[in-house]
């Protein structure tokens, strides 16, 4: 599975003479596709089955019509099924105009959690009762969001993203007529999913069958804007605060992205261009400025070498020779840059087996030998994509990192940047549900790894911690990656890797090493056993921080949690 993979998915009720025009537009794209036979009459049945012979085409039939809604909801679902990406929306009367589909992608492939939907542009040809109805819809649309960010909420003509989809589908009844396009749309905003639109030409075509019954679609239209109406007044409160963020953060947060993958296509040029050398004399001068400028990053990185320094010499411990002089915030804040250059190359393709020592071949081995599953549990500490270079080594081995969506359209811009043909398998998640737990057991039942990282709290639960010791204190740590751990029921491994300086050219300590066979929460004493393997984790972590202390890359009060000193 790539950061990208979708599929496209075509409702049809009756509409089996321009299914073979509309495939033929297709035919362009190297996406497969499903089609939801909605119940239709004898002859479309038959187009469909001899469509259904043309290379990557299913056809999933319902027994009984359901309606618009009902059979885009089945194809969402066995587009989940077969762990696509996205789904993308095409009525099957050839209604929408396909030389939009480049862009539809396009935005897509960039918003990765978004639901990209097009923006009809009509001609001549719409009925005015459909088009002032339209208005009528978008006006109850603003209303039932306070927002006008969603421009039209009835076009079949959409990418939906999966994961973010079946979640809202699972939580919620969402009508299955004529209904299900807006209501759809209107509860994945309450759910926090970004609408993203892009132009898109409707024409009806003369002669064109429509399924729309003026009166029971109206009713039943009507009567889910009146539940969306009632469902919006206890969320008033959270849809305020997000139009507030929303006028605040868009023109930053929009330039902040771009100037990340500005910055990473420069550092890619010095170092492709002049070698890691003159890049290591210019990254000094870099780091210097962010040091001067970066007072959160550099207090952070402070209080971390303070708790350090007075833990190590609690426990009458050394600090490694390498870093004998150098544990300051400066040198810190160097060895981030060290590896952010170690990522890129890593991203690359650039490291191989000859730069890498691996501390727990034995288990390695055996795991890639076997086609085994496993989860692996980092860190912040190293250079965690050094597994990438590991896996290229083994033809079997798929490795699939679980990234948040805050976190996710910045993270595939900047791998799109670095090397356009990496293989590396993002899975993008904004709360950890069944969904999210099913498709990642497929993974592992396939033989595939899945890299968790168990060292940061989440963004939107913070409260969900186990408070367990690090460095002499008390630190926040996530339940989430554990919990998960424990619903997959797969062997779980740790992987730390370390960057060996002594040499002149990067060398790097990875230890694998087993964490748990398979972690077991049991009823009854699920605080308590998840206490003791999150206490597990930190202490494992807190030794391989000790090995290399300047490799530490939480820049953030660490040990604190909504402006909290400790546990208590």
């Amino acid at each position: 599975m790539s950061t990208f993979r979708p599929c496209f998915l075509i409702p049809c009720y009756n509409h089996g003479a321009t299914v073979p025009a509309v495939l033929d537009a297709l035919a362009r794209y190297p996406y497969p596709v499903i089609i939801v036979d909605d119940g239709s009459d004898a002859a479309t049945k038959q187009i469909l089955a001899e469509q259904a012979q043309r290379a990557h085409v299913t056809v999933v039939t319902l027994p009984q019509n359901q309606g618009k809604g009902g059979a885009v909801i089945a194809g969402l679902y066995q587009a989940f099924a077969q762990c696509f990406s996205h789904a993308i929306q095409i009525d099957a009367d050839g209604q929408h105009d396909v030389s939009a589909l480049p862009t539809l992608i396009a935005t897509s492939q960039q918003h990765l959690t978004a639901l990209v939907s097009g923006q009809p542009i009509y001609d001549d040809s719409v009925p005015k009762s459909r088009l002032y109805g339209r208005y009528v819809t978008h006006v109850w649309v603003w209303i039932e969001t306070l927002s006008m960010q969603i421009k039209d909420s009835m076009c079949g003509f959409r990418s939906y993203p999966i994961g973010p989809t079946i979640k809202v589908l699972e939580r919620n009844r969402v009508g299955q007529r004529m209904d299900f396009d807006t209501e759809i749309m209107v509860r994945m905003y309450w759910d926090g999913c970004d609408v993203r639109f892009v132009d898109t030409k409707v024409v009806y075509p003369e002669g064109g069958i429509s399924h729309f019954d003026a009166l029971w679609d109206n009713i039943k239209i009507s009567a889910m804007h009146t539940r969306l109406f009632f469902g919006m007044l206890p969320r008033i409160p959270r849809l305020l605060k997000r139009r507030a963020t929303a006028a605040k953060s868009r023109h930053w947060s929009s330039h902040a992205e771009r100037g990340t993958v500005l910055g990473i296509k420069t550092l890619l040029l010095v170092y492709r261009l002049l070698g890691r050398r003159v890049f290591n004399v210019l990254l000094k001068g870099v780091m210097a400025y962010y040091h001067r400028t970066g007072h959160r990053a550099r207090a952070a990185s402070e209080d971390y070498l303070a708790t350090l320094r007075r833990y190590a010499a609690a426990q009458d411990m050394t600090i490694p020779e390498e870093c004998d002089g150098h544990l300051n915030s400066y040198q810190h804040m160097l060895s981030f840059g060290h590896t952010m250059l170690d990522k890129l190359a890593a991203w690359q393709g650039d490291f191989s087996f000859d730069h890498i020592t691996v501390h727990g071949q034995d288990h390695f081995d055996q795991i890639t030998a076997n086609k085994q599953g496993i989860v692996i549990l980092g860190s912040h500490l190293g250079n965690l994509e050094l597994c990438r270079a590991l896996s290229r080594g083994y033809d079997n081995v798929k490795i699939n990192a679980l990234v948040f969506t805050e976190h996710a359209e910045r993270f595939n811009a900047v791998m799109q940047a670095v090397n356009p043909d990496s293989a590396l398998n993002v899975i993008q998640v904004n709360n950890v549900g069944p969904e999210t737990a099913i498709l990642l057991r497929q993974k592992l039942d396939q033989g595939e790894w899945v890299v968790i990282v168990g060292d940061r709290t989440s963004v939107t639960h913070e409260q969900r911690v186990i408070w367990a010791g690090f460095l002499g204190k008390p630190a926040p740590f996530p339940q989430g990656p554990f919990m998960l751990a424990a619903v997959l029921k797969a062997p779980v491994y740790t992987l730390f890797g370390l960057r060996n300086d002594s040499g002149d050219t990067p060398h790097f300590d990875v230890h694998f090493e087993l964490f748990n066979e398979q972690i077991q929460l049991p009823r009854g004493q699920r605080e308590q056993a998840l206490q003791a393997v999150v206490s597990q984790y930190a202490t494992r972590l807190e030794a391989y921080t000790l090995k290399a202390p300047l490799q530490w890359y939480n820049f953030f009060p660490f040990w604190q949690l909504s402006g909290k000193d400790n546990a208590s």
